[in-house]
C-alpha cells in the first residue's frame, strides 16, 4: 500500500512512516496541503492521510483540489474533534476521520480497511438490479444513484453504502457497531460518533424522506419501509 501522509508535524509523519515501512507499506511525506497537492498530480497512491490545521494549505482545501484531478480515498485527521470538522470532512466525501492523538496501529488498520473496500467496489460492477422505492424516494443500487421526487441526490459513497446498507436490512434493528462493522468494514477501531455523524448527513439529504430512517434509542437505527412520523 503506498500512502501520502501529510502533517507539518515531523515527529508525527516520522513516527507513523517508521511504523507502516516496518510492516512494508511504502509511505510518501508531504508537509502541507500545496505538497501534497503536487504529489497527488505526479504519483499515484491508495490512500492520503490529511492533517486539517497546516501552514500554507490546510487539509480540507487539499483534499477537494486532489479530488478535482483523481479519486483517491482520502482520511482527515486532526487535533480537534469538533462535529463541525467530522461533518464538512465528510461533505467533501472523505473515507474516514481521525482524531490527534492516534495509534500508528489503529489509524494503519482503518486505511488497510479504506484501500480493500474501494479496490473491492472497483473490481465488482454492480450486477444486481436492485431498485427501491417508497414513495418519491428511488434508491438503485445498481446504478448507484438515490433520488428524492425526482431530483438526484449528490450523496458522497459513504452515505450511499450506509443508506444501502439500511436498505437492504429494512425492518431491522441495526446497532451502530453493527453499521460500524458492515458498513466501514471494522469494528474495534470504530466510533459511535461515526454512525451518528453519516445518519445525520444522511437524512439532510433526504428532506421529507429523513423519517424513514428511525433511531432506536440505546440500539442504533432502522429503516422503515412505511414509518408513521418523523424519526427522532
Amino acid at each position: 500500500m503506498h500512502i501520502l501522509f501529510v502533517d507539518d508535524e515531523e515527529a508525527i509523519r516520522e513516527g507513523f512512516a517508521e511504523y507502516a515501512q516496518f510492516l512494508e507499506h511504502t509511505v510518501t511525506q508531504a508537509v502541507d496541503g500545496m505538497e501534497a497537492v503536487q504529489l497527488a498530480r505526479e504519483q499515484e497512491f491508495d490512500v492520503i492521510v490529511l492533517d486539517i490545521m497546516m501552514p500554507r494549505m490546510d487539509g480540507f482545501t487539499a483534499c477537494k483540489e486532489i479530488r478535482r484531478e483523481k479519486e483517491i480515498p482520502v482520511l482527515m485527521l486532526s487535533a480537534r474533534g469538533e462535529e463541525y470538522d467530522k461533518l464538512h470532512g465528510f461533505d467533501l466525501g472523505i473515507d474516514d476521520y481521525v482524531t490527534k492523538p492516534f495509534s500508528p496501529r489503529e489509524l494503519l488498520a482503518r486505511l488497510n480497511v479504506i484501500v480493500t473496500r474501494r479496490k473491492a467496489a472497483q473490481s465488482v460492477p454492480g450486477s444486481t438490479n436492485e431498485i427501491y422505492r417508497f414513495g418519491g424516494l428511488v434508491i438503485d443500487m445498481s446504478a448507484h444513484t438515490v433520488e428524492t421526487d425526482g431530483r438526484r441526490l449528490d450523496m458522497t459513497p459513504k452515505e450511499h453504502e450506509l443508506l444501502f446498507y439500511l436498505v437492504r436490512n429494512r425492518n431491522i434493528a441495526l446497532s451502530r457497531d453493527k453499521l460500524l462493522s458492515q458498513v466501514w468494514g471494522y469494528d474495534f477501531f470504530g466510533e459511535d460518533a461515526t454512525v451518528n455523524t453519516h445518519i445525520k448527513m444522511l437524512r439532510a439529504h433526504l428532506g421529507v424522506y429523513e423519517r424513514h430512517i428511525v433511531t432506536i434509542r440505546g440500539v442504533g437505527y432502522r429503516f422503515d419501509p412505511e414509518p408513521e412520523g418523523k424519526s427522532a
